[in-house]
């Protein structure tokens, strides 16, 4: 079977879309084809496209997680097959139960600015995580269909940025304490005036492990975890390893907004077996 496929970069997490019709039960081993093809692939999503309805766009991650990134380069892909005149486009995506509503500005021939409207925080609170490599008390952000620790650079653990090994292995461990389909660890480091980020991201299901150039959920996290602990809304710019993001979060409305862009590299095609 020939699948056809688009690679979007969106701040560095480089996003593979497949816009062939495929199973969800083969995607993760589709996905995988397309990732061993396309070693600086992050995540692959399969999209279709139904334009004139409400919500025209969906997008199922191959394994059924939530993701931002992939949400706007979705949107933006949408508006190119589409041709459609429109500042937003409402995406149905997997790991989350509403639509999510995606603002885009076309920028150059085949890139936009992007404002996603994040799922919000269904919990913010303290967790105790057990693994071979620590044993701690953290604040887990649990959204639907991703949830995200953010370790800052005055704790103890933040250290384990420099020793990859140990930190995928705590990262499985506590995705298995808290039976999450995908879970981040954001390495914050910052003093209000500036921010970086690192991201390394786990997803159960098809099993993979990424330090991300950037990670659009994990940068919301940041925000929502920010905003609840300050008590006041926030806006945060935010450097990570592919670029910059910036996140507005207000806990009292509810209200996060994930700032980035994105633009399509190529398109290709590539023959499947057993799919």
């Amino acid at each position: 079977m020939t699948v056809n496929y688009c690679i979007f970069n969106p701040t560095g997490n480089i996003t593979a879309l497949v816009e062939t019709k495929v199973e969800p039960a083969k995607q993760p081993a589709v996905a995988d084809e397309i990732m061993k093809a396309h070693p600086q692939v992050e995540q692959v999503g399969f999209v279709y496209f139904v334009p004139g309805r409400p919500v025209p766009a969906l997008l199922r991650m191959a394994g059924g997680e939530f993701c931002g990134n992939a949400t706007m380069s979705a949107a933006a892909l949408y508006l190119m097959r589409s041709g459609e005149e429109t500042d937003q486009v409402r995406v149905t995506v997997s790991g989350v139960s509403k639509p999510i509503t995606v603002h885009l500005a076309k920028t150059e021939d085949e890139s936009y600015e992007a404002g996603v409207e994040m799922p919000p925080a269904l919990e913010i609170g303290i967790k105790k995580l057990h693994s071979e490599v620590a044993d701690a008390s953290m604040t887990v952000v649990r959204m639907e269909g991703i949830s995200h620790i953010v370790i800052e650079d005055k704790s103890e653990l933040y250290a384990l940025k420099e020793d990859k090994e140990a930190a995928e292995k705590l990262l499985k461990d506590w995705s298995e304490c808290l039976d999450t389909e995908c879970l981040g660890i954001m390495f914050l480091e910052g003093d209000g005036a500036s921010w970086s980020l690192t991201p390394l991201v786990y997803v159960r299901d098809v099993g993979t492990v990424f330090w991300e150039n950037a990670c659009a959920s994990g940068t919301a996290a940041v925000g929502m975890y920010m905003a609840a602990k300050l008590e006041s809304a926030v806006d945060m710019t935010i450097d990570e390893p592919g670029g910059r993001l910036s996140v507005s979060s207000d806990p009292e409305s509810g209200l996060t907004t994930l700032y980035g862009s994105t633009k399509l590299e190529l398109g290709d095609t590539i023959e499947t077996e057993g799919v």
